[in-house]
């Protein structure tokens, strides 16, 4: 990834290098450092530190803690996407006798498999993983405390599952699969489980006084896969950038839509502060945008990456505390200060290369009882159903090559939209998941579900 420092103004530059400094200082962090990403590209990076006349650049390692998490899952979508197993498989299907083999592959990656939180034991981020050599170590006598699929619950041991499904469907150590299916194509060489030099060290900053106390940086061994990795704002500001728009290489754009998509029921406070989980990513509302990342932390550092899609604009800030500044809050003030202050240039409108006749005839204005809905080709060639005007069923399909299309998000997920035609060939009326949309309101000429009166529209009188 490219680095273009002066694609931004100084007054933007300023106000990044302001807030990390505020955050640093009041946080009392040893060390801060942060990358913005927009169109895909690295265009700032500014650090504060606590040692004079030397501050960490964008190739200094720090642990990324439960971002590792994200990694982890993108190795399951790929097994997915190749065919190797089904989101919906049960565990066992593939790596039985763990105990909790009820548990689906997609509860497990959005955390409501009903496991517990963390393992039984010793605090397993400070304590070596040789304590937890089996899965049985990691899961312990009670490894469920819900039924799977009721509720979200985060779950470190989970994530430990998902790494040992990586690697008994591909025969090798979750390491070896990420580096050759991960690290290596999209170039993050500064990213691994174990630090190589640049690093910075961990610390524990007492709470009540300007003293620092050392934090062990142990392996994980067993529970790698949910927090083990070390990596660099670089390297985060390229998998940012992947995670935002794909790469054939490791995974498509509509895999990682689907990981970006809410995947987890939750308690009525998360729904009010605007947090969901995914398969692997974090989905935040704050001031008005949606973010979409994920946080890490482990004793000695935090991390946190945040991305708006919407604005094109992304951001990666680590830090070498146990705790100290929030940076969840930080990272999204420096996409907001891009993106305010410079916000995206659409690119130019230019007309598509080509027209579907058929679809074509199915652009305008359709009613679903007495709501009027307008449909809209896309320029990815999707179709675009939604109200015309306020708030309601909004959704993108995607052609089918038959005829029909499927839906992609929203109330219309995954559900079938037809034209159905008359003997001669006209568009009758479109069916979406049984409900049927007419070019007028109660269209008589329209198989309406339950009719529509032979007297028509009237008043009152």
């Amino acid at each position: 990834m490219t680095t273009s420092q002066e694609e931004l103004l100084p007054g933007t530059r300023r106000a990044l290098l302001h807030r990390i400094a505020v955050a640093q200082s009041e946080g009392r962090a040893p060390s801060l450092v942060a990358t913005v990403v927009r169109d895909g590209k690295r265009v700032w990076t500014g650090s504060r530190t606590s040692v004079e006349g030397h501050a960490p650049d964008e190739n200094v390692q720090y642990r990324i803690g439960s971002i590792t998490k994200t990694f982890t899952a993108v190795l399951v979508l790929r097994l997915r996407d190749e065919g190797a197993l089904n989101l919906g498989d049960p565990l066992e299907r593939h790596l039985p006798g763990t105990g909790v083999g009820e548990a689906t592959v997609a509860e497990l990656l959005a955390h409501t498999g009903g496991l517990a939180a963390e393992t039984p034991g010793p605090w397993w981020e400070r304590t070596s993983g040789a304590l937890r050599p089996e899965l049985g170590d990691v899961l312990g006598e009670r490894p469920l405390l819900s039924p799977p699929g009721r509720r979200f619950h985060y779950s470190n041991p989970g994530y430990t599952l998902l790494g040992a499904l990586v690697e008994k469907l591909r025969g090798a150590s979750w390491e070896e699969v990420l580096r050759r299916d991960v690290l290596e194509p999209l170039n993050l060489r500064r990213t691994g489980v174990r630090p190589q030099a640049p690093h910075a060290a961990g610390w524990a900053v007492h709470p009540w006084a300007d003293v620092m106390l050392p934090e062990p940086a142990v392996d994980l061994g067993r529970m790698a896969p949910a927090g083990q990795l070390w990596s660099t704002t670089g390297d985060l500001a390229t998998f940012m950038a992947f995670l935002a728009k794909g790469d054939e290489r490791v995974l498509s754009a509509d895999s990682l839509q689907e990981m970006r998509t809410p995947a987890a029921p939750h308690a009525t406070a998360d729904v009010v502060s605007g947090y969901a989980y995914c398969l692997g990513l974090e989905i935040r509302h704050h001031d008005g945008r949606t973010l979409v990342g994920h946080t890490g932390s482990l004793p000695g550092f935090l991390a946190c990456l945040m991305i708006s899609v919407e604005d094109d604009v992304a951001s990666v800030v680590l830090a070498n505390c146990t705790s100290g500044p929030m940076l969840f809050a930080v990272a999204a003030d420096l996409v907001r200060i891009v993106a305010e202050a410079e916000p995206r240039i659409p690119a130019p409108w230019k007309p598509s290369p080509d027209a579907d006749p058929a679809t074509l005839e199915l652009t305008g204005q359709w009613y679903w009882g007495t709501h009027a809905f307008a449909l809209r080709v896309t320029a990815d060639g999707h179709i675009l159903l939604g109200p015309l005007s306020g708030t309601g069923r909004r959704s993108r399909f995607r052609a089918n090559g038959d005829g029909t299309w499927t839906g992609l998000e929203g109330y219309y997920a995954g559900e079938l939209l037809e034209a159905v035609r008359r003997p001669d060939g006209s568009v009758s009326h479109l069916d979406v998941g049984s409900f049927v949309f007419t070019r007028q309101p109660y269209d008589d000429g329209a198989p309406v579900p339950g009719g529509v009166d032979p007297e028509g529209w009237r008043g009152v009188g």
